[in-house]
């Protein structure tokens, strides 16, 4: 291939719409968690998102360095979107042979390149898009999907799926991701969810009432409304059991919903029903390590007892040895769980330091240093180490979740310093300088 021939393919190859060209540049700690929550998904035959679920896994194998596991993942990809096609004739394959030309390209094969590039060409020309400025409703809601599932921007995932219901409205799931991204858009808003995104999601779930997952979630913002869900959750409860071992059972947000609104005793024992159901998915295991954990930090006894906070910590490290690749966050866990133990805060405090001396990426300091500062701050009660790595934490140029709230704690120790002082340990704390 000449010098000017390999310049047209690459030209072509960035005017495509795929995972390689939208600017998802995740760390290599987001794209091993993002491996772990797409296992943790399940591929059972009739989820409506296996295509796009098998695309993001083979990207992340690219990113991680393994081209093979790519590669099958783009082939299980390009099968789950042409069985859809097979009763719905549209271009679900435009992001998959993108996809593919992108990892041909970088495997060397340019004439496999070529090839794929030219099936993206015939797709868009039998099924052009509305305008040069438009993308066709299925990329922008595959878009939507990847931004949703690797924690990216869930506002600009909620447009995308605006964008594609628009175009072409009717599609189940894209209603029910739509009210989902929403959802975790505004999860973390002061103020609570607007009733505009509350409506949507109960539109939603008229529309896919099997979503369990939806289910959970909606349960919980009326829950917060006042709502008595209770016997709607047990019911909700028997139906999630029956269904397959699943991140999007509803499992999950089910058992927060248990453990505020009816006991935290009741959110273990469904955890632990489930993990006796299917012994051997760590998914659960990790459900069942969260309930302890819950159980522990809002526990209304001062002193949690000593075989909760052993099965707690025991369930955490089986956490680590089934997460390898992304423990950082249940190393923190387990850190916090021995500083709600009032005879374990020598250990909580090596686990920390431990913890500093780690090989780690900015995303995970950050996330560690505001940790580290609510321990400081909740445990220690020193006000003034705390603020110093809430400090530490919103230094790092990365926009998190983790430094948003290390901003809040800061401003908020600024104001109440402004009107008469923070009180640590009976002492004003000194002034804070940002």
């Amino acid at each position: 291939m000449s010098a000017t021939q390999s310049q047209t393919l690459v030209s072509r190859l960035k005017a495509l719409q795929c995972h390689f060209t939208w600017d998802l540049d995740l760390s290599r700690s987001l794209l091993l968690r993002c491996r772990d929550n797409l296992l943790n998904i399940g591929t059972n035959d009739g989820n409506p998102w296996l295509g796009h679920i098998y695309d993001l896994q083979g990207f992340t194998e690219y990113k991680l360095g393994s081209n093979k596991d790519a590669q099958k993942f783009f082939n299980k990809a390009t099968e789950a979107f042409s069985q859809i096609k097979i009763t719905d004739e549209r271009p679900w394959l435009v992001v998959n042979y993108g996809d593919l030309a992108w990892l041909h390209h970088h495997l060397g094969d340019q004439a496999e390149s070529e090839a794929y590039l030219s099936k993206v060409d015939a797709l868009n020309k039998k099924y052009p898009s509305p305008s040069q400025e438009e993308l066709h409703p299925e990329t922008y809601a595959e878009k939507a999907y990847a931004l949703m599932t690797v924690s990216g921007d869930k506002t600009l995932a909620a447009d995308y799926f605006q964008r594609a219901i628009e175009m072409q409205p009717g599609i189940r799931e894209w209603n029910t991701s739509h009210a989902l991204a929403l959802m975790h858009a505004s999860k973390h808003s002061r103020t609570g969810l607007e009733d505009d995104i509350l409506e949507k999601m109960r539109i939603a779930q008229e529309q896919d009432p099997e979503n369990l997952y939806l289910a959970a979630h909606c349960l919980d913002q009326r829950a917060q409304r006042g709502e008595r869900i209770e016997d709607e959750a047990r019911e909700l409860a028997t139906k999630v059991l029956r269904s397959p071992v699943s991140s999007y059972s509803g499992l999950k947000p089910l058992l927060w919903v248990y453990r505020k609104y009816i006991s935290g005793d009741e959110a273990i024992d469904l955890a632990e029903e489930a993990l006796k159901n299917h012994p051997d998915e760590r998914y659960l295991k990790r459900c069942v390590a969260l309930c302890y954990k819950w159980k522990i930090i809002f526990s209304r006894e001062s002193r949690p007892s000593k075989s909760l906070i052993d099965r707690a910590i025991l369930l955490l490290q089986e956490g680590i040895a089934l997460y390898p690749d992304s423990s950082i966050m249940k190393k923190i866990e387990i850190a916090d769980v021995y500083a709600l133990s009032h005879d374990d805060q020598a250990k909580a405090d090596q686990k920390y330091q431990e913890l500093f001396k780690s090989d780690l990426e900015l995303a995970e300091k950050q996330m560690l240093y505001h940790k580290y500062a609510n321990h400081l701050y909740f445990r220690k009660k020193d006000g003034n180490m705390s603020t110093r790595y809430h400090m530490k934490a919103v230094a790092i140029p990365h926009q998190s979740f983790f430094r948003e709230k290390s901003i809040k704690a800061l401003e908020k120790r600024a104001r109440d310093r402004l009107s008469g002082g923070i009180i640590i340990s009976g002492k004003p704390a000194r002034a804070i300088v940002f």
